[in-house]
């Protein structure tokens, strides 16, 4: 036991007067290793560690005495500003109120509307893709194409014998996503699929595509609210944010000052 207390506190290398130990570097080293991997590994490690010490040690005899104090005041800085994040963020999490709601959402989408433009075509639109010899191909067809919303509705119980479909969905999407979603369309114009209340019908080998674009957005147009909601959340929880480091920042002036802490001169 204690032969092996010796060769845990025994370096594995040196430079100068600096040690690297073999606790230093074994959490690095997965169990799953083999015996020569992990001899591999330890070298590269080694020879990484060596080369930073004698960059260090170079760089430290090297340093003009007013570098050293402009880089001795940066750690501190760097130090001090660790410390102070670290502080905020922990008052933050304790008494940031996270919960945005749906009301608030819509307050703030009304106020700021402008300011949500598109950099994309969106798009809303329905589809199904039925096997190329359906038995009821011919009633899909025109159920699908109907206005009526007994025929669409119609379409419900034929929904289980559909390769896929998107019924009664509002949804807005970019346009690369129905043409993700339907292969067939990938090089079908963009004018041509902008077409509102355009039917559409296309076959590949393995079936057909019925799709209707029931809206479309243009680009810089204001994007719809279901678009911009978690961005909004975003924004309202960053303004939170802020206002909450203020009333912090307020609070430890006044508290410093009354306690007499806090002297301007």
């Amino acid at each position: 036991m204690k032969k092996q207390n010796i060769n845990e506190e025994r370096p594995i290398a040196t430079v100068y007067n600096k040690h690297l130990y073999r606790k230093d570097v074994v959490d690095l080293l997965s169990k799953k290793m083999t015996k020569e991997d992990s001899i591999i590994i330890v070298k590269g490690l080694i020879n990484t560690w060596a080369k930073k010490q004698l960059f260090l040690i170079k760089a430290e005899e090297n340093i003009s005495e007013i570098n050293s104090l402009e880089i001795e005041k940066l750690v501190r800085d760097y130090k001090s500003s660790l410390y102070i994040n670290h502080y905020k963020e922990r008052l933050i999490k304790q008494k940031l109120d996270t919960v945005v709601s749906e009301p608030q959402v819509l307050a703030f989408y009304k106020k700021n509307k402008t300011n949500f433009r598109l950099n994309k075509e969106l798009v809303q639109f329905e589809y199904v893709y039925l096997g190329k010899d359906h038995f009821e191909k011919k009633e899909i067809i025109n159920s699908f194409k109907s206005s009526k919303k007994e025929n669409k509705e119609n379409l419900e119980k034929y929904l289980l014998s559909l390769k896929s479909y998107r019924l009664q969905d509002s949804s807005w999407v970019d346009l690369e996503f129905l043409r993700r979603e339907i292969p067939v369309f990938a090089t079908e114009s963009k004018e041509n699929l902008l077409k509102i209340s355009k039917f559409i019908q296309k076959e590949d080998s393995l079936g057909v595509y019925l799709v209707s674009i029931n809206n479309f957005l243009k680009k810089n147009s204001i994007a719809p609210l279901d678009n911009v909601k978690h961005r909004i959340k975003q924004i309202v929880l960053h303004k939170r944010k802020r206002e909450l480091i203020r009333e912090i920042e307020k609070t430890l002036i006044n508290d410093a000052i009354q306690n007499k802490n806090f002297k301007e001169y």
